[in-house]
């Protein structure tokens, strides 16, 4: 979050945050799994899925989700259930679940497995806006369409007190006993890597290299997904100023591909000293480790300014106006992984209003909202 950005709040109420799952493929109509798209206002996906799980009297194991939504938002998503007859149909088209709507049913002949989408389609109206900034809003959101923004994990990957990597480290070299559940830890683990991540990408926002090539660097290919090591650093950065290719971040593990010469010295220099005595090779179990591109592309993305009524407003006019404060909506798309979040904090100082929400949640129920927040990647 920048300080000197313009103001802005989000999910005031959940009509204010719209996200629609793009699947990687459609049901194919046949197959022993059901698939059901539906859409859900104020819960979270996990519990959706259990309360999905006592109706069809199925264990929440056997329900397949490709990836995870926010709690505040009006969000539609896929899941699958398993269905050997066509009683599951008919069990599922009369489950009655407050504040979810069944839209589709299609069968499938595998599970859902997470990571099973394409990316999300973000609907965002942005509160509180400093009228007299409009124009540096949209400016912003010209350069993010344009650029993209620095493919930050938000703050929600670790957890209300945004400690979880802490945690992590603390009984990942012994200090502290480790969780007993398993998801817990992998949580745990997984906060370590995206504070790595993170760690190595502010390095390199810092110095404007990162989405810009360095000698050794590992380097995703926007169209295909190929990783190559960059050893013509004038030729890729022109590849990378054409958006064909920009450079990745480690995502740490035991069997995390490593970069080469300049690359590989800043992330040895960051990266080790968080994560001295950890031994990776025994939290394979946890995540073998991968790369992920620093820089985030944004599709699609327009946005609109709203007047008091919640009525689409000429900009320009709005950007003269005599009021404090105005609403806005964004839209884009985002690939699997990446965070509204972190495209919204690139363009204003967000206050999220459903993370205060949350602040005053017992211990046991942040620990069971943080299961419930793996994100779409693992």
């Amino acid at each position: 979050m920048s300080p000197g950005l313009p103001r802005g709040t989000i999910k005031l109420k959940p009509e204010d945050f719209v996200v629609d799952e793009i699947p990687a493929y459609e049901p194919s109509g046949e197959g022993s799994h059901l698939y059901v798209r539906f859409k859900k206002t104020n819960l979270t996906t996990d519990e959706v899925v259990k309360a999905f799980a006592r109706a069809l009297r199925v264990e929440r194991r056997d329900i397949g989700v490709a990836g995870l939504k926010d709690k505040v938002g009006v969000t539609t998503q896929w899941i699958s259930v398993p269905a050997a007859d066509a009683s599951t149909d008919e069990h599922v088209a009369s489950v009655a679940i407050d504040g979810v709507e069944i839209l589709e049913r299609r069968r499938h002949a595998n599970k859902l497995k997470t990571g099973h989408l394409r990316g999300n389609r973000f609907t965002v109206v942005v509160r509180d806006v400093d009228a007299a900034r409009a124009g540096e809003v949209v400016a912003a959101l010209t350069r993010i369409g344009e650029r993209g923004v620095p493919n930050a994990f938000g703050e929600q990957r670790f957890g209300r007190d945004g400690d979880t990597h802490e945690r992590a480290r603390a009984w990942l070299t012994g200090k502290e006993r480790a969780p007993s559940d398993p998801r817990l830890r992998r949580f745990h683990f997984s906060a370590l890597q995206s504070a790595i991540f993170n760690a190595v990408l502010a390095h390199r926002v810092a110095d404007g290299s990162w989405d810009v090539p360095l000698l050794g660097d590992l380097l995703k290919k926007e169209e295909t997904g190929g990783i190559f090591v960059c050893t013509d650093v004038q030729l890729d950065r022109e590849r990378a100023r054409q958006g064909e290719v920009c450079p990745t971040g480690p995502i740490v593990g035991d069997r995390m591909r490593q970069p080469e010469a300049d690359a590989l010295d800043l992330e040895q220099r960051i990266s080790l000293p968080l994560i001295e005595g950890i031994d990776l090779r025994r939290a394979r179990s946890l995540g073998e480790g991968t790369r992920r591109p620093l820089r985030l592309r944004v599709a699609d993305l327009s946005h609109s300014f709203l007047d008091s009524s919640l009525h689409e407003a000429d900009s320009s006019a709005l950007a003269g106006a005599p009021h404090a404060g105005c609403a806005m909506t964004v839209r884009f798309v985002l690939p699997k992984g990446a965070y509204a979040t972190t495209v919204l904090s690139n363009a204003f100082s967000i206050s999220d209003a459903g993370r205060l929400e949350r602040s005053g949640e017992r211990p046991d129920e942040r620990e069971e909202r943080q299961l419930a927040t793996l994100t779409e990647e693992e």
